[in-house]
């Protein structure tokens, strides 16, 4: 499995993150911070909750690195989530998908 970088600032959504993924999850304290984190060796899926503040202007930059960026927010907030995808992400879910599929989202060779 890759390494997981994380931006996900709600703590039970840490929790299962950090879960599904078996440890090896490095969560950064702000979005400016995922570009270069990114950037990390081992870094293989970057995961990022896109309802925070700041996220959607780092999202390109991201995205550049080359790594597998998944994002996920509000299934109501359809806007944010296609400005997502428009900026770079990998793929872009409803919170609720996101956390039921997460297990096979971070089980990628690695």
């Amino acid at each position: 499995m890759a390494a997981v970088l994380a931006y996900a600032p709600d703590l039970m959504d840490r929790s299962k993150i950090t879960a599904a993924a078996g440890g090896g999850v490095v969560f950064v304290p702000s979005p400016a911070e995922l570009p270069g984190g990114a950037r990390g060796s081992g870094v293989g899926v970057v995961v990022v909750d896109l309802s925070r503040h700041g996220v959607l202007e780092v999202l390109a930059d991201v995205a550049a690195t080359g790594v597998r960026l998944i994002g996920f927010g509000s299934h109501v907030d359809r806007e944010l989530l296609e400005a997502a995808g428009r900026a770079g992400c990998t793929e872009v879910m409803a919170r609720s998908a996101f956390f039921h599929r997460l297990p096979g989202l971070l089980a990628v060779p690695g």
